[in-house]
């Protein structure tokens, strides 16, 4: 290969990896701008230990259970290849992943998408989670559970061998992060007053929507690096059109929300038309590849119209969730990764039941996965904060600080 291209396509991907880690950005301003001033703090610690801490736990043992190098005729079901990432013979050239990108590139791209896992969860148990339970389940979820999720596709395992197909992410990254989400609000319970008497959902307001808006914007703009740097290459053609069905799926997804969501409730919800963005951008993750400009505007309007029904089941179930994260990142997720089997390059009624096998073992795994962590949490030091703590604020309770302090005295 020449020593050009192999340049510009590490370099691709370097830049791939900073978009992906500026997501953590619009992450954090997501959740503190969909939630009470009081929680601040404590959401922003927490999006900050999750990309610290899962950067180390990739380092130590996470890279090497995500890509063991399965051995011929494994099960393809777990593999280690050793702690740390010392990079092996030729991982600095060309004879590394086709040409690519080297041994260091690949490893700090795959972890920026290993933190994001526990991201999803943190926005769906904002304001009413220990910090410390969920500073222990972040640990265990994404040091073991993900990479030995993301082994089975990604690093050459049974899910793999199959053909189940998942470009860059909708069931290996969201659904992982959505499962434990939805398993994490079920056994923390509504936030006080999210519910009445009557059981109707009420709105609790979040303190910054214009933060909200700031946060999905970045989200999309890093999306550029989920999706594109998952080609694996700077190769012109595929980058560009995985670019291009990544953006007009988050754009059908918006407009799909705010068009429902506007019939259904007679309002202009901003709230409502960010999700659909994110959604559109999620169910575009698994096939964004795979798919013309065509298929993304009807996978993307068809993942809009999904959040604006999966928040009002969500709501129905009586589950709080403040952010949206199960309806953006599971429910929306699911549908990417089932929309493999019917657009695209690889439709087909085989490759659909192919999807849906991966779909619902994935699901169970971290479903059960989920459980086991956060009930021995839960019986051995809680998952949720005291009411005082609550209605306080989690700010001054669990971090002793107030995000903005009132100098007008001073």
């Amino acid at each position: 290969m020449d020593a050009g291209l192999f340049t510009a396509n590490n370099v691709w991907m370097m830049l791939a990896t900073a978009l992906v880690f500026f997501m953590h950005t619009g992450f954090a301003f997501l959740e503190i701008g969909l939630t009470r001033q009081k929680n601040t703090i404590n959401i922003l610690f927490k999006n900050i230990f999750i990309i610290t801490v899962g950067l180390l736990l990739y380092y130590a043992w996470g890279f090497n259970m995500m890509y063991p190098g399965f051995e011929e005729g494994s099960s393809g079901i777990f593999g280690f290849a050793g702690f740390g990432i010392d990079a092996p013979e030729g991982g600095m050239t060309p004879d590394y992943a086709d040409g690519g990108y080297t041994w260091w590139t690949d490893f700090l791209f795959q972890g920026m998408f290993a933190a994001t896992a526990a991201t999803i969860v943190s926005g769906a148990v904002a304001e009413r989670i220990k910090i410390g339970s969920f500073m222990i389940f972040t640990v265990i979820y994404v040091g073991l559970v993900y990479p030995i999720v993301g082994a089975w596709k990604w690093g050459g395992g049974f899910l793999d061998s199959w053909g189940f197909y998942d470009f860059a992410g909708s069931t290996l990254v969201h659904s992982v992060g959505g499962w434990a989400a939805l398993v994490a609000i079920f056994l923390l319970g509504s936030r006080i007053g999210k519910f009445g008497e009557d059981g109707k959902p009420k709105a609790i307001p979040g303190h910054s929507i214009p933060l909200a808006t700031a946060g999905v914007l970045i989200l999309w703009l890093g999306w550029f690096g989920f999706n594109g740097g998952s080609v694996l290459s700077a190769d012109p053609e595929l980058t560009s059109l995985v670019l291009v069905t990544t953006s007009l799926a988050a754009a059908a997804g918006g407009v799909g929300a705010f068009i429902l969501s506007t019939i259904m409730y007679k309002n202009m919800d901003l709230t409502m038309f960010l999700n659909g963005i994110l959604g559109g951008l999620v169910g575009i993750t698994a096939g964004a590849d795979l798919m013309s400009p065509n298929e993304a505007v009807i996978i993307g309007l068809l993942a809009g119209f999904i959040i604006v029904l999966g928040v009002a089941l969500i709501d129905k179930l009586k589950l709080d969730d403040p952010v949206g994260a199960v309806t953006v990142h599971l429910i929306t997720g699911i549908w990417g990764t089932l929309a493999v089997g019917l657009f695209g390059d690889k439709a087909g009624a085989g490759q659909f039941m192919t999807q849906l096998y991966g779909v619902l073992i994935v699901g169970a795994f971290c479903v059960v996965s989920a459980f086991i962590i956060l009930g021995a949490l839960k019986a051995i030091m809680g998952l949720r904060v005291s009411k005082e703590e609550e209605v306080e604020g989690l700010d001054i309770h669990e971090h002793g600080m107030d995000a903005y302090p009132d100098f007008t005295n001073d």
